[in-house]
């Protein structure tokens, strides 16, 4: 039973991995191509393959629990389409033996994913998305495109580009009145981190009055401020590109600050719950293998499993905002999903017994 055990698991297991790594080339390809148009003296084709390669670990977590529906249905699919499940039932191998059989190496994936998620993919689209704004944007002090806008008080701060290191490039600090008027403006090349406040590079600092204009440089400049590195992090990055312990601190921080933290609550969920996806959908996979699918070929297998696949992100995609909009908890919207999944297998399976 063992030897049927690991046959069934790596069939299962390089099917997915096989079908992963194709979506992950056509997604990297196409955002490679998307990425092109940028190309420019400062950005190069180099500098694009790198930021393409970075975002990698990224689209991997991604694209994880498409790939084990659609692998598990191309893997099992072919031991049906030999007849080899049908030679393992009359052997006196149950259904519910085979669902396992299929399910741990789902589930193996799913642990690999959820770690890559959570200790990988974070730190590689930062460092992604720093290297493209610092190529794109070379010695400039401002840009709006791939920086980040923040607030502090009377004071509009945006930064060009932030590193895991506590350094941030290209800051611009416009402050103004009660009356809404700029009464200045700083630019910096760069900023350091110091533990408690920030040391500007390269600092120019406009004053604005009624009757005059002053300009004045510093080679270096402190910045005593209640920003930090990680606070920025947290506001630079997507929430669906956060750690879970950055998510849940985060979350907690705007509802005691009295903002609205429902999209990283939402995030928070989703990447709790990826395992369970995968599990809901691996479990419709094989359903469909020993139910309607069974005599099916390998195209309208892969045709069924594109389309439950964008069923389900389709409906993840409408329930986040929605629980934004009619104010029902965000588990609730990471959760009917794959519940759904879980029903619909687990009735399909019964009706194939």
């Amino acid at each position: 039973m063992r030897k049927l055990d690991r046959y069934v698991g790596w069939t299962v297991f390089a099917a997915i991995a096989l079908v992963l790594v194709v979506i992950v080339g056509l997604d990297a390809i196409a955002a490679f191509i998307d990425e092109a148009d940028n190309i420019s003296e400062t950005y190069s084709f180099v500098q694009v393959s790198l930021y393409i390669l970075l975002t990698l670990p990224g689209r991997f977590y991604e694209y994880i629990p498409f790939a084990g529906l659609i692998g598990c249905m191309l893997g099992l699919g072919q031991l049906a389409s030999s007849s080899e499940l049908v030679v393992m039932r009359a052997a006196g191998v149950s259904i519910g033996r085979l669902v396992w059989m299929a399910m741990k190496p789902a589930l193996l994936i799913a642990v690999l994913g959820f770690l890559l998620g959570e200790f990988v993919a974070p730190k590689t689209d930062q460092w992604a998305e720093t290297q493209r704004a610092l190529a794109q944007n070379p010695g400039e002090s401002f840009a709006g495109r791939h920086g980040l806008w923040n607030r502090e008080g009377d004071t509009f701060l945006h930064f060009n580009a932030l590193e895991a290191e506590g350094v941030v490039h290209g800051i611009t600090l416009l402050q103004f009145d009660a009356k809404l008027r700029m009464v200045s403006s700083l630019r910096a090349r760069r900023a350091t981190f110091e533990g408690d406040y920030w040391v500007m590079e390269e600092v120019v600092q406009t004053r604005f009055s009624s009757w005059q204009t002053t300009r004045e440089t510093y080679e270096t400049m402190r910045w005593d401020t209640g920003i930090t590195p990680e606070l920025l992090t947290l506001e630079v990055m997507e929430p669906d590109q956060l750690r879970l312990a950055d998510l849940y601190r985060y979350s907690r921080y705007l509802q005691l600050q009295g903002l609205d933290s429902e999209d990283y609550q939402l995030a928070l969920w989703r990447k709790v719950l990826q395992p369970a996806a995968i599990g809901g959908l691996v479990l419709v996979a094989i359903s469909f293998i020993f139910g309607p699918l069974r005599e099916g070929t390998m195209g309208f297998r892969i045709f069924s499993g594109v389309i439950v696949g964008i069923v389900f992100r389709t409906s993840q995609d409408l329930l986040g905002p929605a629980s934004l909009v009619f104010g029902f908890p965000p588990i609730y919207a990471a959760l009917v999903p794959i519940l759904v999944c879980l029903l619909f297998g687990m009735l399909l399976l019964a009706r194939a017994r």
